[in-house]
């Protein structure tokens, strides 16, 4: 058996000692039972070789589990499935809306609001209880990527002209305000130290840590169309064309599924995913 002194690499280029308690940790996340998480872990123990990418680690990992537990191994392809909601940032604008509206917020995508100086676009506007959320998101297209320190500084700029607008506003006299940033991939050291100094709240893949996306996502239970095996890219981005980024919207109007032109077969495997995957747990 292999130990942790081999090193791997990550998708930022950076390595790291193989960790196989944070490997069982993703799995379990997946909803493995133990003995399979062992047993993926055991065969991937033995496997891993130095400088072997974790992107590889994720896809034997994936493999093996889809082999003993499909439902299991989609949920295991949330990260991935994230990045797969390009080209443009604005599938995942309305799936955070989604996620946020799942809480319990009324959500707002995509609108033209006023500053007091100017106008601007908020990606996600979320108000619940008195608090409304004012959101920038960030579409990556590369796992390794980190949201450099430009963003936050601009975010917190923009909302505070929004915020000083609101705050003359009647209709907003009772509502508290924050600005977010929203990413499906990590935030750069700077920027986290820039956001708790100013106020900003920051929600990234993993990050913060036990609440990030991955962690909410799990929680309410919501999962995006793109991690679905059996619909082909193509389809995919139909759907989202038509407003449907997740998996309970499309579990809700399987209709759509016949515009596709999908044999009867494949409908089949869809609906089979889309019930296993909106599962309660």
């Amino acid at each position: 058996m292999k130990n942790s002194s081999v090193e791997i690499k990550k998708a930022s280029g950076e390595t790291e000692p193989f960790d196989v308690a944070k490997l069982k940790a993703s799995v379990q996340n997946a909803g493995a039972a133990e003995n399979l998480i062992n047993e993926i872990a055991a065969d991937i123990e033995e496997w891993v070789y130095e400088g072997v990418t974790t992107q590889k680690i994720y896809e034997r990992a994936y493999k093996l589990l889809q082999r003993k537990s499909g439902s299991r191994a989609l949920r295991y392809k949330l990260k991935k499935a994230l990045f797969n909601f390009g080209p443009t940032g604005y599938p995942f604008e309305h799936f955070i809306g989604e996620l946020f509206k799942k809480q319990g917020y009324a959500t707002e995508v995509a609108q033209v609001v006023d500053g007091r100086c100017i106008t601007h676009e908020m990606d996600v506007i979320a108000t619940k209880d008195g608090k409304q959320y004012l959101m920038e998101c960030k579409f990556a297209h590369d796992q390794g990527n980190r949201l450099s320190i430009q963003v936050p500084l601009y975010v917190r700029s923009r909302v505070d002209d929004i915020i000083e607008k609101r705050k003359q506003m009647p209709e907003y006299k009772d509502v508290t305000f924050s600005a977010w940033v929203v990413t499906n991939a990590r935030f750069s050291s700077d920027s986290i130290d820039y956001s708790k100094c100013s106020g900003l709240n920051l929600l990234g893949w993993d990050y913060p840590k036990g609440n990030g996306l991955k962690d909410i996502i799990e929680r309410v239970n919501i999962f995006p169309i793109t991690i679905l095996s059996h619909l082909a890219k193509k389809e995919k981005q139909q759907l989202m064309e038509q407003g449907i980024v997740t998996c309970s919207q499309l579990w809700s109007n399987t209709t759509l599924l016949n515009s596709l032109g999908l044999s009867k077969k494949k409908q089949r495997n869809v609906l089979k995913e889309l019930d296993e995957v909106t599962e309660k747990k």
